[in-house]
């Protein structure tokens, strides 16, 4: 089923987008004409690909047909014909094998019981006997001996091959598992903190079949997590504003526990938003 939208229909949705995009990005591009880095709010803009300029462009998703929307004419992904602007079907046949490989993940981890009990140990596992940490700027609060101990002390179970191919190589061999990119689709879960703020990504790589009223969803629930995942790392954030998530003890353990259930229930209809995307793309 298609829809087509007049100028005066679809008018008002691209802006009130771009004013939304607008709002998120706004503070990450006035640091960086100061030239100011910011160790937690920049990571969506470092880490992922998506540059702001690309969030502000607005995709009204798959079944929309725009009339004279001729901004879209040339843009990649779409076809523009008497008058009328709309996604290319070539796209997807052409981005297929990317599409399934993506379905497959998101509808794997969707199928699979979420797991709470890893209390954000990825960043202590990045900073794991080194003196090499990410952050260098910022204080270890407990200092490296007291960063070591933690890691030596917990049970480190990192199902997310994003986050432990960053860890140290000391700390690989304490993790209980050794995901690998290709072991992805099996280990990922919906409870950890790194597959949620992926959906972020895999909205992005899915553009520009995607919604951007979804891409901007996502995009906020992983500024929501890194926020956390930041709090609960080694990293004395404090003269940021940032109250630490003290994950080395009991409260902390159930603050960050809380906090992870909340957000895999946010993320939980985000992802079977992207599986039917790619279902319906795939068909």
């Amino acid at each position: 089923m298609t829809v087509t939208l007049s100028p005066t229909e679809w008018g008002p949705l691209q802006r009130s987008h771009a004013e939304r995009a607008d709002a998120l990005v706004a503070d990450h591009l006035d640091r960086r004409k100061r030239r100011e880095a910011h160790p937690v709010e920049d990571f969506l803009f470092t880490y992922y690909p998506t540059r702001p300029n690309q969030l502000r462009v607005w995709h009204p998703g798959p079944g929309i047909r725009l009339q004279d929307a001729v901004e879209y004419d040339g843009r990649r992904g779409y076809t523009y014909a008497d008058g009328v602007a709309f996604l290319d079907p070539a796209e997807a046949v052409r981005r297929r094998d990317s599409i399934q490989w993506i379905h497959r993940l998101l509808a794997a981890t969707a199928d699979r019981q979420p797991q709470f009990g890893c209390f954000g140990l990825h960043e202590w596992a990045m900073a794991y006997r080194t003196n090499d940490v990410r952050h260098q700027k910022w204080p270890l609060r407990l200092g490296a001996e007291g960063t070591d101990s933690v890691v030596e002390s917990h049970k480190v179970a990192c199902s997310h091959f994003d986050a432990f191919r960053f860890f140290t190589t000391p700390a690989r061999g304490l993790n209980v598992l050794q995901p690998t990119r290709e072991s992805q689709p099996a280990l990922e879960q919906g409870g950890c903190l790194h597959a949620n703020m992926d959906l972020y990504k895999w909205a992005c790589k899915l553009m520009p079949f995607t919604p951007s009223s979804l891409v901007l969803d996502c995009f906020e629930l992983a500024r929501d997590i890194r926020t956390l995942d930041m709090r609960a790392s080694p990293y004395d954030l404090s003269g940021l504003g940032y109250s630490p998530v003290l994950i080395e003890t009991p409260a902390g353990k159930a603050e960050y526990a809380a906090a992870q259930r909340s957000f895999a229930t946010r993320a939980r209809p985000l992802r079977l938003q992207l599986v039917a995307l790619c279902e319906e793309l795939l068909q």
